[in-house]
């Protein structure tokens, strides 16, 4: 161990000193952790740095090829490159139009970014894509295939099929049947709730009635099976035992009915429970009670999502929340494993009574570059093993609504933070801070109290190197602390990112419309130039005039997002139709951005681990391991 990287307990208690913080140890409960394996990962590209003596596990997936009209004439095809590809990696693409035999449509191998324009398609017919990887001049076997159905219309959108069914809040992805693609989770808001499952083309699995218990629907003190209402959910997808087939987990209590027809049962009908539940049938793999610390004050609201807490295994995060009396709130983390066929706890963490701001968001993301996943709130960060890191309390931090961690200034060490503020006292609206040690770096005040409902961070303006970052209070460059835009009304709406064009901007989704903010021709928000308007082809949005889901999950590196249609039984998937250069792996294969995957609250943009913006360089090859498959 080299002395630039003391063991974790003593950078504690250093970090501690250096903040004047008090790390507090009696209220965590720490279980066993598991040890990390021993094996060595992958080899890493030379601009890489060394790899840790460990890979993480993640998904093995498959090309994820995806076709959509692109005008009248063009069909755009798209397909992953992953994350482990060599580096000399090429592709050919392939149709079969009708049934017949397939055909190669490019002259030569494919070598740039992961998409072919297809303009010689007899689109009156069904059209199917799939792609080969090229290595050495040797063509490897084909990935899966997609059919474009003849006569598409031209619209930028996949559509899933689903059955009738109430409204849709939550959607969630996983690879359920380990074919290498992802499969979709939804809610059913109805009364009691449901959730149920789909294959990726629509096949429907299983469904879970959340039983009596999930009719209670406030969103602070709802019932004990309650999931997705306000900031909270209580389910997550993720291949938790790393077997190649994703599970589903869920916080459950007395009366839930599992996808095999078995009824959950339990005398208590506060007491809650974990289960595990198996991604093909929606049955019991395994459950285990929540800690009954906070029991006294009722059933639990939770927000569940993954992190490879020790470097290479999956784990089961929850936050966990209710309200003593007409008070405060209780807080509790847990953190869970699932070996195939139990669930175990390897540790709690309760606030208490310590200066430890909570928000409507949690992100799982390795802060301090070791490898290992850490748990942030808007107002403090745990180790992954359920210690604490660090605070920000007591730099004036209190609860807010957004926050956003990334490479946000490439030109600075490690991983920064931005978050914005509720009703401070102090008059605090938005703050910058430096997410390995917390400590904050710039921060803007402002007269009286107010709440800053939105904040947001991405590269939209190539003037500057790095990320901007925007709420209510004017657009600034955040490693400058300058306003990239000195007339405050001419700023962007906050609300979320996206990467859908063929730069590597980031463009923005807001209330249904996928826009694109011009630094040299600056509008007022509600006229920023509009790529898409989701409502056109027959999108309704959900929560917070949000999509169900945001992600990389179809085509190259670009995202997709997910909405349902007004009678909730088909998903509306948007996926880019622009072509595009740039050459990145998934960024369901970058770590942070899978687990950003896995987690809802008040929807936020997802952010890789890496500077993704304008004039970037080439990322490093994430230290990662596949599932079989």
């Amino acid at each position: 161990m080299s002395a630039a990287h003391p063991p974790r307990r003593l950078r504690i208690r250093l970090l501690a000193g250096a903040l004047g913080l008090l790390i507090p140890t009696a209220a965590i409960v720490i279980a066993t952790l598991p040890s990390a394996a021993s094996t060595v990962g992958p080899a890493v590209a030379a601009a890489a740095p060394a790899p840790l003596a460990a890979a993480r596990t993640m998904e093995s997936l498959g090309r994820g090829v995806v076709a959509v009209r692109s005008s009248t004439t063009g069909v755009l095809v798209s397909w992953r490159l992953l994350g482990l590809d060599p580096a000399g990696v090429g592709f050919n693409v392939y149709r079969s139009t009708g049934g017949a035999a397939e055909v190669r449509l490019n002259a030569a191998v494919l070598t740039g970014g992961t998409n072919f324009t297809d303009t010689t398609a007899n689109l009156t017919q069904t059209n199917t894509y799939r792609v080969r990887p090229v290595l050495n001049g040797a063509e490897q076997a084909p990935s899966g295939a997609f059919t474009l159905k003849a006569n598409n219309a031209v619209e930028p959108v996949v559509r899933v099929p689903l059955r009738a069914g109430g409204a849709v809040k939550f959607v969630w992805t996983g690879d359920l049947d380990g074919d290498g693609e992802y499969d979709y989770v939804l809610d059913r808001q109805t009364s009691p709730q449901s959730i149920e499952a789909y294959r990726s083309n629509g096949q429907f699995l299983w469904s879970v009635d959340m039983g009596p218990n999930s009719i209670d629907q406030d969103n602070i003190e709802g019932g004990s099976a309650t999931i997705d209402v306000g900031h909270n959910d209580g389910v997550t997808v993720y291949d938790l035992d790393s077997d190649g087939r994703a599970e589903v987990a869920l916080r459950i209590a007395d009366g839930v009915r599992f996808g095999n027809g078995t009824t959950f049962g339990n005398a208590d009908d506060n007491r809650q429970f974990i289960a595990i539940l198996d991604g093909l049938t929606g049955a019991p793999r395994a459950t285990a009670a929540v800690p009954a610390d906070y029991l006294a004050d009722g059933p639990m609201m939770a927000r569940l999502g993954v992190g490879h807490l020790d470097g290479v295994n999956p784990s089961l995060v929850a936050y966990m929340k209710n309200r003593v009396g007409n008070g405060g709130f209780n807080l509790m983390f847990t953190a869970w494993r699932f070996t195939g066929s139990a669930v175990t706890m390897q540790w709690k963490f309760l606030r208490g009574n310590q200066d430890l701001p909570d928000g409507h968001n949690t992100r799982i993301i390795d802060v301090d570059g070791d490898g290992r996943d850490e748990i942030a709130e808007i107002g403090f960060v745990l180790n992954g093993d359920g210690r604490l890191r660090y605070s920000l309390g007591p730099q004036g931090v209190v609860h807010g609504d957004r926050f956003h961690i990334a490479k946000i200034d490439p030109n600075r060490a490690g991983l920064q933070g931005y978050g914005v503020q509720q009703d401070n006292p102090s008059g605090l609206r938005e703050y910058y801070y430096d997410a390995g040690t917390g400590q904050i770096i710039w921060k803007h005040i402002e007269s009286g109290v107010g709440d800053v409902g939105r904040g947001m961070a991405g590269d939209i303006d190539p003037r500057t190197p790095g990320y901007e970052v925007w709420s209510f209070s004017g657009l600034y460059h955040a490693a400058t602390n300058r306003l990239a835009e000195p007339n405050r009304t001419l700023a962007p709406w906050p609300q979320l990112g996206l990467w859908w064009d063929g730069d590597t901007m980031m463009e923005l989704l807001n209330a249904g419309k996928i826009e694109k903010w011009n630094p040299a021709a600056p509008t007022t928000s509600g006229s920023v130039p509009r790529l898409v308007s989701t409502w056109n082809f027959g999108a309704v949005t959900a929560a917070q005039s949000g999509p169900t889901f945001s992600g990389d999950i179809l085509g190259d590196w670009r995202e997709e997002v997910v909405y349902t249609n007004a009678a909730f039984n088909e998903l509306i998937i948007f996926t880019t139709n622009v072509p595009s250069g740039t050459r990145l792996y998934t960024l369901a294969h970058n770590p942070a951005y899978r687990n950003a995957m896995t987690l809802k609250g008040y929807m936020q943009s997802h952010h890789v681990d890496y500077f993704l913006g304008a004039n970037m360089t080439a990322p490093p090859r994430p230290n990662i391991s596949y599932t079989p498959r």
